[in-house]
């Protein structure tokens, strides 16, 4: 075989393995073509743009339901979470969080319209009237799937924790799903959607193992239970990051019963 052939026969082998190694990564992201390539783009990206370190110690499951709980800094923030959570101890297992978002960001065309859509998120009314929401999560938990809340119920621009809405809690105690938190550390900030995705910066996301909720599963779900285990949660997220957090009731319209009022609260937190 002269050299020109095995040249050839080398590229052909070499682009056989590339295609095979796609083909396993796109099985990994529960075959889809779609997930992959947003993971191709978000793992090149947020490490370029955001100099985000990607390590193989994240704790979210390979399988099953969870709920994944974090605190909301930036637009940017599920990418961030996503491009971090595929390496596992147990290898890359591409699976998106899906998370309850401003319903005005699914209504949008063009990039924004295809990584909503395709990323399975939860489309949320601002109003907080609509509980159905709420009830999706559920439903996709108890499904086997990732479900993210960003609890604090908008950007925050400030330091620490902003108060935690208690339907995450009212989640957490109906999908009886292990809770993950999940600390966003100096994600860009911008006077648009638009901005902090151009802004350079070095930013990370550490992840926290289960919180154990088990001690209060089968107790009556009232307000305070809510609002007891809410605090439980948000604290260990708080300490994941280092910072302070001091629960206060957010100010919010009187609804009927303590489920009604909690899935009110958690469909602010999209």
């Amino acid at each position: 075989m002269d050299a020109e052939a095995t040249a050839l026969l080398t590229l052909g082998i070499y682009g056989g393995i590339a295609i095979a190694v796609v083909l396993r990564q796109i099985r990994a992201s529960a075959g889809s073509w779609q997930v992959y390539i947003l993971h191709v783009i978000s793992r090149f990206f947020t490490p370029f743009v955001f100099r985000q370190r990607i390590q193989a110690d994240c704790p979210l499951p390979a399988e099953g339901g969870a709920l994944i709980l974090a605190n909301h800094r930036s637009p940017v923030d599920p990418m961030l979470i996503y491009s971090s959570s595929q390496l596992k101890h147990e290898g890359l297992r591409i699976r998106p969080v899906e998370f309850l978002t401003a319903v005005e960001y699914c209504d949008l065309g063009g990039p924004l319209g295809f990584i909503t859509r395709h990323m399975d998120v939860i489309p949320v009314q601002r109003s907080g009237r609509d509980m159905g929401p709420v009830k999706e999560a559920l439903r996709r938990i108890r499904a086997g799937r990732l479900v993210g809340v960003f609890p604090e119920g908008r950007i925050n621009l400030g330091s620490g924790l902003l108060p935690g809405n208690p339907g995450v809690a009212w989640l957490a105690l109906h999908s009886k799903a292990p809770v993950y938190p999940v600390f966003i550390h100096d994600a860009p900030q911008g006077k648009s959607m638009v901005d902090p995705f151009l802004t350079f910066c070095r930013a990370g996301v550490t992840y926290g193992d289960s919180v154990d909720l088990s001690a209060y599963y089968g107790r009556r779900i009232n307000q305070e239970l809510l609002e007891e285990v809410t605090e439980i949660l948000m604290t260990r997220l708080a300490a994941l990051g280092g910072v302070e957090y001091t629960a206060s009731a957010p100010d919010e319209p009187v609804v009927a019963n303590t489920d009604d009022r909690a899935q009110h609260r958690i469909a602010h937190a999209g």
